[in-house]
């Protein structure tokens, strides 16, 4: 196991740092550049865009579940990683040659059905590496790889779109299919312990089974973790795409390097929020730091409300990094925590980003419509008051779950009940 081979986990720590940095671009497939291109060469208007990116988002759901499950079960995780990679990408790619409505909303969601499989899987390999004690400090070191590899695809696609126009990202997204994939081989095979990986402690793996799926369903901190992620992405998934519209609205070409600033600007934030998760999230709880994502973001949809300024925008998203780069590191740490010693980690994660990929779905739809009847202005406090609401719910309901990754009380059985009372203390 790699954790009795230094040199081995070092290996894979440098393999998983790179596929990190290079899958940043590849997993969210053009992300928010498909509303910027849609709008600019394609004239499509508001509503459509919000309406097919929806769909694309709701083959995703379908998937996502299912993904998680695959995680858990195979031991194949890099070539499943792999394969989803290139998947992302054809279908990326197709966009420009099928450029009408039907066809994009298809390669979207084939696009985003591949893509659901790296979260778990990157968590999994993460945690079948380096183990519980390790696992939150290594998830911060992925998202800040992850994060830094935004920044530099953005920036790339930024500088590049103002001298060639939209459709340069497609070009991006290719190169670093290709380095992500050399990437993701690169991790050692043999270093990855597949029981853990999938939430069973090594001491146990031998003589213990992983929990029946009814885990999912009476574990009741999950449930609330569950609607507060789905809250978090109806409220944030729209907010990016509504202002990267504004931002092509007064100059197409412009647009995109805007839109590419706005995401350097939150990624050079998330950077250091990722890895303040990874070494103080141990120490000053999980819950603090998921509810100050939460919080974020109705600050973030009134402060853009206020000013169609570029600059003005582009501001304000550097509060996306602070919000985003906290939630994404702390995400696969509470579920792992809820999940520990019932080896459904990987399906869980796919059942609670399948909740987030909901509220991802509906709050594009939300936005664009709100957009078309009452402005951007409007859209933008719309989403901010459901962020809010999660907030709420997850100081009331959500409890504390660090104890169960520090040492103190933790299931010992593999029922559901068990994890769930433990999970509640």
């Amino acid at each position: 196991m790699s954790r009795e081979n230094p040199d081995q986990a070092k290996q894979a720590g440098r393999a998983l740092d790179a596929a990190n940095f290079f899958l940043a671009d590849v997993r969210d497939g053009l992300g928010p550049y498909l509303a910027v291109y849609l709008l600019t060469e394609q004239h499509w208007d508001e509503a459509r865009i919000g309406l097919v990116m929806s769909i694309a988002t709701i083959a995703g759901i379908v998937a996502q579940t299912p993904a998680g499950a695959l995680v858990d079960a195979t031991r194949a995780k890099r070539m499943v990683m792999a394969i989803a990679a290139v998947m992302v990408t054809l279908a990326s790619l197709s966009l420009p040659l099928f450029p009408t409505f039907g066809p994009v909303a298809i390669s979207q969601g084939i696009a985003q059905a591949a893509a659901v499989i790296f979260p778990p899987a990157i968590a999994a390999v993460s945690l079948g590496i380096f183990g519980h004690a390790a696992f939150t400090r290594r998830i911060g070191r992925n998202e800040t790889f992850n994060h830094v590899g935004n920044a530099v695809a953005a920036g790339l696609a930024g500088l590049s779109a103002y001298w060639f126009g939209p459709t340069v990202v497609f070009y991006l997204l290719g190169a670093m299919a290709v380095a992500s994939l050399a990437s993701i081989l690169a991790i050692p095979e043999r270093a990855i312990d597949h029981d853990l990986a999938r939430g069973l402690d090594d001491a146990d793996a031998q003589s213990e089974q992983p929990s029946g799926l009814a885990v999912l369903l009476t574990c009741r901190p999950l449930l609330v973790f569950a609607i507060c992620t789905a809250l978090f992405h109806l409220s944030n998934a729209a907010m990016l795409p509504l202002v990267g519209q504004k931002l092509a609205l007064q100059d197409k070409n412009m647009g995109t390097s805007l839109m590419s600033a706005c995401i350097v600007a939150a990624q050079i934030v998330m950077v250091p929020f990722a890895m303040l998760v990874g070494a103080k999230a141990d120490q000053w709880g999980h819950k603090r730091f998921f509810l100050a994502a939460l919080l974020i973001l109705p600050i973030r949809g009134a402060l853009y409300a206020l000013s169609d300024n570029p600059f003005w925008l582009v501001g304000v998203q550097l509060l996306d990094g602070v919000g985003a780069g906290i939630f994404g590191a702390i995400f696969p740490v509470i579920v792992a925590d809820l999940m520990r010693n019932t080896g459904r980690f990987n399906v869980a994660q796919g059942a609670v980003i399948t909740a987030q990929s909901i509220g991802a779905a509906l709050s594009t739809t939300l936005a664009g419509f709100v957009v078309v009847g009452a402005g951007y202005s409007a859209a933008f406090v719309t989403l901010g008051a459901v962020a809010a609401i999660g907030a709420v719910i997850c100081l009331l309901a959500l409890p504390e779950t660090r104890r169960s990754a520090d040492g103190g009380p933790r299931p010992q059985g593999k029922t559901a009940a068990s994890a769930s009372a433990i999970a509640a203390k």
